[in-house]
């Protein structure tokens, strides 16, 4: 498993496409925060752009059962015992017990996985509500809206999907710069054209490993 960030840096944005539609032309700072504290257990903290990734990341080391909060844009079949309600091209769902598995099956699918789960050698906890879309300055943005704890026997995993470095401590900010937002040729329907319209511009990381600083960029299409 890689991370949207890791994806856009191999030059495979289009994989990362459904990270980016929540972002307007602009330059947005503080963005998919990541702080990581490694002493006899891991402990990684994120913005609310990884919910996501945690939440794969975390069915993919363990075997767990998860509970919270599902969006989707389209209805999952595999979970529809725990279908709460549907709005305005929103299906939501309201899961308790739902496997590791089951979240492999519908992750491609979910708009946005806010869940948590627990074992005795991995912890994932999210905050129940997405943050309000705008542009954020220094310091508004939760760097814990998501929290993995594990053992360090997972630590090859995370360290590889997250881009981080063998270190004890780490922190990770992204400015991300939309420069132009591609619009998909021939739609007519607003919603898709939303859905679908690609950003174009690039993404600066800044990045604090054992308190060295050091920053990278890389060009952005998703």
């Amino acid at each position: 498993m890689d991370c949207f960030i890791k994806k856009v840096w191999q030059g495979k944005g289009e994989e990362a496409h459904q990270y980016f539609v929540r972002f307007s032309k602009g330059k947005f700072e503080n963005r998919a925060l990541l702080v990581l504290q490694k002493t006899t257990k891991i402990k990684l903290k994120g913005s609310f752009e990884w919910a996501n990734d945690f939440a794969t990341i975390a069915s993919e080391l363990a075997s767990l059962n998860f509970s919270g909060t599902i969006i989707s844009k389209q209805e999952l079949p595999e979970i529809a015992e725990f279908l709460k309600k549907k709005k305005e091209g929103i299906v939501q769902y309201e899961v308790l017990g739902v496997s590791s598995e089951k979240i492999k099956q519908i992750r491609s699918r979910a708009y946005c996985l806010l869940l948590n789960a627990e074992s005795p050698e991995l912890t994932l906890k999210t905050k129940k509500k997405l943050p309000k879309p705008g542009k954020s300055g220094e310091g508004k943005v939760d760097d814990g809206f998501c929290i993995i704890e594990a053992d360090l026997k997972y630590w090859n995993q995370i360290k590889e999907a997250f881009m981080l470095a063998e270190c004890k401590k780490a922190k990770i900010a992204h400015t991300i710069l939309i420069d132009s937002i591609i619009l998909p040729e021939g739609e007519k329907d607003f919603a898709k054209i939303r859905e679908l319209a690609k950003r174009k511009g690039k993404i600066i990381r800044k990045i604090e490993v054992d308190g060295v600083p050091s920053s990278e960029e890389k060009e952005l299409l998703a």
